[in-house]
């Protein structure tokens, strides 16, 4: 685990997007690139509670995921939070989170078409969804609930469709 050793603030890497969007495959890549933890919801989960977990289940992970996320921030290391923030009240949330700390936060929208997201989610095969099976009624209902970042958000899109990780260490400066 690399800690951020330079007079930079530490950054909160938030993303947003449809059930496989390709989100954990961005949040790899930034890992690799920049050093960040990358704290995985769906494979700390998997690991905490298996395939079945309830509401209460959930929150009590975020809830640690979140302080987790709030400790490393305080250290100095950046943070790949790598769940889907498709509410805005969370996002604001993490952000807060994030100053709190002396963090800077950037908001990625992975952005994909949802026939292909759809495909992804719902198949196990050469995707990184290897924790649950998502079935087509779950994957409609997150995809119902996602609350596109607004113009003061800030999101940095990523292509989802065609993930390059030259094009997003470029993006994002890494």
């Amino acid at each position: 685990m690399r800690y951020n050793t330079s007079m930079s603030k530490p950054i909160l890497y938030l993303l947003v997007g449809y059930p496989g969007a390709g989100k954990t495959s961005v949040a790899m890549i930034i890992t690799a690139a920049s050093g960040a933890v990358h704290l995985w919801a769906d494979k700390a989960r998997f690991e905490r509670y298996g395939e079945t977990y309830n509401q209460a289940d959930s929150g009590e992970l975020y809830e640690t995921l979140d302080t987790h996320a709030a400790e490393l921030l305080a250290a100095g290391q950046s943070v790949v939070f790598d769940t889907n923030f498709n509410y805005r009240r969370d996002r604001d949330l993490l952000r807060q989170v994030a100053s709190k700390a002396g963090a800077d936060t950037k908001l990625l929208w992975v952005q994909t078409p949802k026939e292909i997201a759809y495909q992804r989610a719902i198949s196990r095969t050469g995707g990184k969804r290897m924790f649950i099976d998502m079935t087509p009624a779950d994957f409609e209902r997150v995809a119902g609930h996602l609350e596109p970042p607004t113009a003061d958000e800030q999101a940095i899109i990523i292509d989802g469709a065609h993930i390059d990780p030259a094009v997003i260490k470029r993006q994002l400066g890494l």
